[in-house]
């Protein structure tokens, strides 16, 4: 299993192995992944062109709309993997529109963006260069705690957005005090984990000859690893401007 709910122990082997061009390929993966960070990049610059350009327009709509546009475009993809060739390019535009949306009031208040971006890439070339040499390897063990401590993640997200319902803040999640950053940074370090969880299952797609189509998810299934990492770092470095 793997703390991504995009990819769990089943998603390549109920798939029979496929042959030649149309086998999934690691190669062909980076460059799906290319291809929706390139779009994720383009559709952020219209929505943070549009906040800066037009002095401050709002960005709730665009943010709530890319938000949850790419969440039911995620839950389609998820159960239809055959049709990530279209719905993963269409996520990798829904998360650019609320990234570029949250990004630009980031940068308006704290001017955090640039360190946000090159600690995200930063810490997925780290990572990656650490999977590839063997330094760090997904190992059960490993998987079993960094699900566990997703798992502990989204609970503690989710008690947070009931009780924001009836006006109770949770220190430890919003707070810029010292336990609110260490949370954040403890978030921060189990999203990066995933990352490693995700080039595994990458890796095994490629060695079982899944699908060709399957590069398009498991791009997919990396985007939305690297989008949660980067909306904690930014949250980070935002508790961290706030308390100085």
């Amino acid at each position: 299993m793997t703390g991504n709910p995009t990819l769990n122990q089943n998603t390549f082997t109920q798939f029979s192995a496929a042959r030649g061009s149309e086998a999934m390929t690691v190669g062909g993966t980076v460059q799906k992944t290319a291809i929706l960070l390139g779009l994720v990049i383009l559709s952020a610059s219209y929505t943070w062109d549009l906040y800066f350009t037009k002095s401050g327009a709002s960005m709730s709509g665009w943010a709530m709309g890319g938000a949850l546009g790419g969440f039911a475009i995620a839950m389609v993809t998820i159960f239809k993997k055959t049709w990530s060739p279209f719905t993963a390019p269409l996520y990798a535009i829904c998360e650019g529109l609320f990234i570029g949306a949250i990004s630009a009031i980031m940068e308006a208040q704290y001017h955090i963006v640039i360190q946000a971006v090159l600690l995200t890439f930063g810490t997925l070339a780290a990572l990656l260069g650490a999977y590839q040499t063997g330094l760090i390897r997904a190992s059960e063990p490993f998987k079993r705690g960094v699900i566990a401590a997703t798992g502990g993640i989204a609970i503690a997200y989710f008690i947070s957005f009931i009780l924001g319902f009836f006006h109770i803040q949770v220190p430890f999640i919003n707070g810029s005090g010292a336990l609110g950053i260490a949370f954040s940074v403890v978030v921060v370090i189990v999203a990066a984990l995933n990352l490693v969880i995700d080039f595994d299952f990458i890796e095994q797609g490629a060695k079982v000859g899944a699908p060709k189509y399957m590069e398009w998810y498991a791009s997919f299934s990396l985007l939305v690893t690297l989008v949660w990492l980067y909306l904690e770092i930014l949250r980070l470095l935002a508790k961290i401007n706030r308390r100085n």
